[in-house]
């Protein structure tokens, strides 16, 4: 066990820590992994842009494309417990037939 008056040994990180014992360095790594990420979000988010105007330049409806993107990321469940709420409140209020 080490004295508390002897020098930390190699990879010891007192020398970049922070108070409560934060490591400088790991939380540099993590908030730069991070801003990468949000990097590549945001370029993939363009990305995704890019395609909407081009379905929309070919004469697609892109609020509808949308819509289908969302309903197919939904399950057979899912999707039928949202079209049968949708009905109702539709009915409610007298828009369905």
């Amino acid at each position: 066990m080490a004295n508390e008056n002897e020098a930390p040994g190699p990879g010891h990180n007192s020398k970049k820590a922070t108070a409560g014992g934060i490591s400088a360095d790991r939380l540099k790594s993590f908030v730069e992994r991070i801003e990468k990420l949000e990097e590549e979000k945001a370029a993939i988010a363009g990305d995704i842009k890019d395609v909407y105007s081009e379905a929309k330049g070919v004469g697609y409806d892109t609020k509808t494309i949308r819509k289908v993107v969302a309903l197919r990321k939904m399950d057979s469940a899912d999707r039928a417990e949202a079209q049968a709420l949708l009905d109702t409140y539709c009915h409610a209020l007298g828009i369905l037939d």
